[in-house]
């Protein structure tokens, strides 16, 4: 006999996960937006960061023998800024991991938010700019396909959407 309290499968006032642990609805893929929003800015900053920093510093470092004082100093404050960039694009990376949410494209800012559709393997997908989350995709897909309307109703079943092979 075990000592092991009997517990309910489902205790209340947790969410209803599916079979898949890592697939999210799509309504609670949208309560997450304004996070993942905040998470990709800062990503979509610190590589448009690096983008612009990265260069100058491999200018100066090219001529680091022949700089003057100014120069130098800029060269010390690059490689800090740079290491502070590449900080807060691993931290923010990171976020978005623990959330589930996977980063398709660091530079354009756009994610996949897992999820199954019709049986498949499939995701939400956002991307930095766009003001809602409301395409999708099959996995390995490329095509973005709109969420359809009917879509928006909370299922506990993976939604099955009309068209979709």
């Amino acid at each position: 006999m075990s000592n092991t309290p009997n517990r309910a499968g489902q205790s209340a006032g947790k969410p209803r996960r599916s079979k898949d642990e890592s697939a999210l609805d799509l309504p609670t893929a949208r309560l997450m937006l304004p996070l993942v929003r905040s998470i990709v800015s800062d990503i979509v900053t610190s590589r448009t960061a690096l983008s612009r920093l990265v260069p100058e510093q491999e200018r100066l470092d090219r001529h680091r023998r022949d700089l003057v004082w100014q120069e130098r100093q800029r060269r010390y404050q690059l490689s800090e800024e740079i290491r502070t960039a590449e900080t807060a694009l691993t931290t923010a990376s990171a976020e978005l991991t623990a959330l589930g949410v996977g980063l398709v494209d660091a530079d354009a800012g756009e994610v996949d938010f897992p999820t199954r559709i019709n049986g498949r393997p499939a995701a939400y997908n956002w991307k930095h700019g766009e003001d809602a989350l409301g395409h999708w995709r099959y996995s390995g897909e490329q095509q973005r396909r709109p969420v359809p309307k009917d879509g928006d109703q909370a299922s506990p079943t993976p939604l099955r959407f009309r068209g979709s092979p």
